[in-house]
């Protein structure tokens, strides 16, 4: 057994407009990085934090880093000690994925640590226990894809049923971080428990035009589907000048605009990484605006999840 692995897992763009709960896709950065090492007696034990700037539990039942593992540990049988180090390089209650990463680098680097017993699909299970614990829901749209990668379908929950959806190469993703922090748990609960047949009818047609849109390369279809008459209009009340970022990503050229996850952070989706950072420019300009201080990044769509880090 090696002496110590560390691990890097991508942060995440979950709902991706009008996909809420079902669609996510990973990005290459930021993300959460992880050491883990074994330790001669049972049990897990979170030895340091950084960049969570205090704020997370460092009891190993309390953190989604640790409970993936423990769920893991259990799962398998094992009374392997494991002692974890938790290096936070995103924004908590950013939208991005915060704890979806730190649970996949966590569930990811100890099943490499002990030699692989399991595929990195089957770890799905052990990542989301991470997410029931960061916002009692344990929903896949920012697990599953900052695990396997890509752009994801969560066809089922119940049983699992996850499906990697082709995305166009020349697709690159604008994000913005406004630098306020939304809880996702608190997001949830604005959301209507009912919506009308013709919204539901909407987003059903939005769905589907999103998916083939993004098999078959089609922009324009992309651009056409991505409309969200669920969740972004009542989130958005909580991101201050959303609309207006969202106004100056399309007239910058971006194929379409929404709220990553719960928010605050936006995304957008443009042909080219030229146009990508011209949008983050003038999302970013609005919000200064605002004076709301803010991150910009720009990326593909990670196809790789987690990856192991050579010091």
């Amino acid at each position: 057994m090696k002496s110590q692995i560390k691990v890097f897992a991508p942060a995440t763009v979950a709902n991706v407009a009008c996909g809420f709960d079902i669609l996510g896709f990973a990005v290459d950065y930021p993300g959460d990085e992880v050491i883990l090492k074994p330790m001669k007696k049972p049990g897990v034990s979170i030895v340091k934090i950084t960049g969570d700037k205090g704020k997370l539990s460092m009891i190993p039942e309390k953190n989604t880093a640790s409970v993936s593992v423990l769920s893991f540990l259990k799962h398998i049988n094992s009374n392997q000690g494991i002692e974890i180090e938790l290096i936070k390089k995103m924004p908590l209650g950013s939208g991005l994925g915060s704890s979806a990463a730190s649970a996949v680098a966590g569930v990811f680097a100890v099943n490499e640590l002990l030699g692989r017993p399991l595929q990195k699909e089957e770890l799905l299970p052990f990542a989301l226990e991470g997410e029931r614990l960061a916002c009692g829901t344990a929903h896949a749209d920012n697990a599953a894809p900052s695990l396997i990668g890509g752009m994801i379908l969560i066809r089922s929950y119940n049983p699992l049923d996850i499906i990697q959806i082709p995305t166009p190469k020349d697709l690159f993703c604008t994000i913005i971080h406004p630098q306020i922090e939304i809880r996702t748990e608190d997001a949830r609960k604005m959301l209507k428990k009912q919506i009308p047949l013709k919204d539901a009818t909407t987003q059903l047609g939005n769905i589907a035009g999103l998916i083939t849109g993004l098999i078959k390369e089609d922009f324009n279809l992309i651009q056409r589907s991505m409309e969200d008459v669920i969740a972004e209009p009542v989130r958005s009340i909580l991101i201050p000048g959303f609309y207006d970022v969202k106004t100056a990503a399309l007239d910058t050229g971006a194929l379409g605009c929404s709220i990553s996850g719960s928010g605050p952070s936006i995304f957008a989706f443009s042909t080219s990484k030229k146009i990508a950072e011209e949008v983050g420019n003038a999302m970013q300009s609005v919000l200064s605006n605002l004076e709301i201080n803010s991150e910009i990044f720009v990326s593909k769509i990670n196809q790789t999840g987690p990856v192991i880090i050579e010091d």
